[in-house]
């Protein structure tokens, strides 16, 4: 048997345990359902059925496997089991310093016209409002490293749910029930409202985070001021030169900062306003809950560095965008879109984190990582680098999941014997 043979088997047995681990509360149908699609979106870097189907290498016509896919995809929605699920697996791996970034994206259906629930979402990147769904996403991720857990995932339209505001509590809700006060809450502009502020200082003990602030009125020794007057006149001792990457060149860039002592109206807790200019025309303006001693510049810049890796939580909903081809799904109903986004979730835990998770495993990653042919040490890059190894794996077998035993979902035992 040859190592990649062996590497296959090894996959494959892994992801049907990790299937039978967040799907063992739905049906023996849809626990089938689950698996073959977490495994025809890896083998086929894709989340179209048609091309999932044809991974599965089912002895009868493509079309019968793909309208089995779709019948099963439209009738029950995964998305609030498997969300707990990654949250309870990710549980153990989230520590008390790591960030935990809570950002809103999108599905851009630029073309679409008869999916359930389509609605209009701004395109960041093209400046232009078009057709497609909203998505509450939420990463864990390190300062000083690429890590990144992906914890949550849900693909909602406004036309099907209650508001945003209650989309985006429930996100919050969802994790903190398994991570509890673990991490420090970094959110972007979208995070300045009155509902989130209720939430995280509802507490003696409030929820420790970062805000980027739009434009809102704060309290500093007693009196009412508006916050971008505070920051535009707020004096800048310390200074930080950042490294930033633009069109694939190295460029420095000096940001000058400071904060100041502030509070919310209505409530009584301490908070800190950080502010960073160098970034654009108008200050960065950041609220915190965190403790800030204001004789350290290190203490203010800790702020800083916390909102920052924020940025992980594109990049890595950027990776699944790109390796999964997300953006071109083409399913129709409301429940399909929501349980394909999901199981897109669970894909990217499998690679980016559940494949390292012990030594044993490690060495299983080191080979799929070796096949992706990827041969560069830019750590950015990995999970792209094992999202190739697993398709260059999966994509060319011939049994599909022929073989794997419903029992091996829960007792399967590695072979690791590379030679």
């Amino acid at each position: 048997m040859s190592e990649n043979t062996k590497t296959v088997a090894n996959l494959k047995g892994q992801l049907s345990k990790y299937s039978g681990i967040i799907s063992k509360e739905f049906s023996k149908a849809k626990r089938k359902l689950i698996k073959e699609m977490l495994y025809g979106i890896q083998a086929a870097k894709d989340v179209k059925l048609s091309n999932i189907a044809r991974t599965l290498k089912e002895e009868q016509a493509l079309i019968k496997t793909e309208d089995r896919l779709s019948r099963n995809l439209d009738d029950e929605d995964f998305t609030e089991v498997i969300n707990e699920q990654i949250c309870r697996l990710g549980t153990l791996k989230v520590t008390d310093d790591m960030v935990i970034a809570i950002d809103p994206g999108d599905i851009r259906k630029k073309y679409a016209r008869k999916m359930e629930f389509l609605g209009k979402v701004y395109d960041g990147s093209e400046h232009e409002v078009g057709n497609g769904y909203h998505l509450c996403k939420i990463v864990a991720a390190d300062i000083d490293s690429t890590r990144v857990i992906p914890l949550y995932c849900e693909a909602y339209a406004y036309a099907a749910v209650k508001s945003e505001n209650a989309e985006l509590l429930n996100a919050i809700r969802v994790v903190q029930s398994h991570i509890g006060d673990k991490g420090i809450h970094a959110i972007d502009r979208g995070g300045d409202r009155g509902v989130i502020y209720r939430h995280y200082l509802s507490k003696d003990t409030p929820t420790r985070f970062v805000i980027r602030l739009k434009e809102r009125d704060l309290i500093h020794k007693g009196k009412r001021k508006h916050c971008l007057d505070m920051a535009t006149t707020l004096p800048m001792p310390h200074e930080s030169v950042l490294v930033v990457y633009d069109e694939g060149k190295e460029k420095r860039r000096a940001v000058r900062y400071h904060a100041v002592a502030v509070k919310l109206a209505d409530y009584g807790h301490a908070l800190y306003l950080v502010v960073v200019k160098g970034f654009g025309p108008k200050p960065m303006m950041l609220l915190t809950s965190c403790a800030v001693d204001m004789k350290k510049k290190e203490s203010i810049w800790k702020i800083v560095e916390y909102y920052l890796a924020r940025w992980k939580c594109d990049e890595s909903f950027r990776y699944i965008k790109q390796c999964y081809n997300l953006e071109d799904i083409r399913v129709r109903s409301y429940i399909s879109i929501r349980n394909i986004v999901v199981l897109v979730l669970a894909v990217s835990y499998f690679a980016a984190v559940y494949l390292g998770q012990n030594i044993k495993l490690k060495l299983l990653i080191e080979r799929v990582f070796l096949i992706s042919k990827r041969f560069f040490g830019v750590p950015s890059f990995f999970n792209y680098a094992i999202a190739d190894g697993i398709f260059n794996l999966l994509f060319p077998d011939k049994t599909a999941l022929r073989g794997l035993s419903p029992a091996g979902m829960d007792d399967f035992q590695l072979r690791f014997d590379f030679g």
